[in-house]
């Protein structure tokens, strides 16, 4: 259950963090809903950069769903090597693209559940892609959102889904793309996880966790 006290506060948290991340947006780099999908799934336990330096050549040698497939998992394996735990990606890539070509002609489905199905996409790699190749409304729970989340006091637990509905519950609709992009940036450059900057937080007075000694 959300209260009208929880909702003016998430709204003046979200105020707040797009006044001061005014240029938010997700830091993959992409030029295709495809391209996307494939750099979100080796995003997981790598950091963006990585994957935009490993997708910068990647793209170039594969640009549809077919050309994934037409290579060995050892030398799609070490294309991605350095993005980690790169063979259940490559696994994850491959059996990705086969259903793109089997079930939507090798186009990235615009439908959210359509996107949730496929091998080796999750809520999270569903909501990057249908957030910000569709513009379609949806809340991507990575590891900033779970953390500021809880910090925030918005949420009391670790579980992407709850977050997801609760966070849903209490900030506006239209603001559910963006948010994760506010969010991430705030994480990385204030509210970061081993040495917060409280007294630099435009929304600590806002935050039971605020904490004035540290720096």
């Amino acid at each position: 259950m959300k209260s009208k006290s929880e909702v003016a506060r998430a709204n003046e948290v979200l105020k707040r963090l797009k006044k001061e991340y005014p240029l938010a947006k997700i830091a993959l780099e992409f030029q295709s809903p495809f391209q996307l999908l494939i750099s979100t799934i080796l995003s997981a336990q790598c950091t963006d950069q990585r994957v935009n330096l490993v997708t910068k050549s990647l793209f170039k040698k594969y640009k549809q769903p077919q050309d994934f497939l037409s290579v060995s998992n050892q030398e799609l394996e070490k294309d991605i090597f350095s993005t980690g735990f790169y063979r259940q990606k490559a696994k994850s890539i491959k059996n990705c693209c086969k259903a793109l070509l089997e079930n939507y002609g090798g186009k990235v489905p615009k439908n959210f559940e359509a996107l949730n199905s496929l091998p080796g996409v999750g809520r999270k790699t569903a909501s990057v892609v249908a957030g910000n190749a569709f513009g379609i409304p949806a809340i991507a729970v990575d590891t900033h959102v779970i953390r500021l989340s809880n910090l925030m006091g918005f949420v009391d637990s670790e579980k992407p889904d709850k977050i997801e509905k609760k966070m849903k519950e209490i900030f506006p609709e239209k603001e559910w793309i963006n948010l994760g992009h506010y969010l991430m940036n705030h994480g990385r450059k204030v509210c970061i996880a081993r040495r917060p900057k409280c007294l630099q937080c435009v929304v600590g007075d806002l935050c039971p966790s605020f904490n004035p000694l540290n720096e």
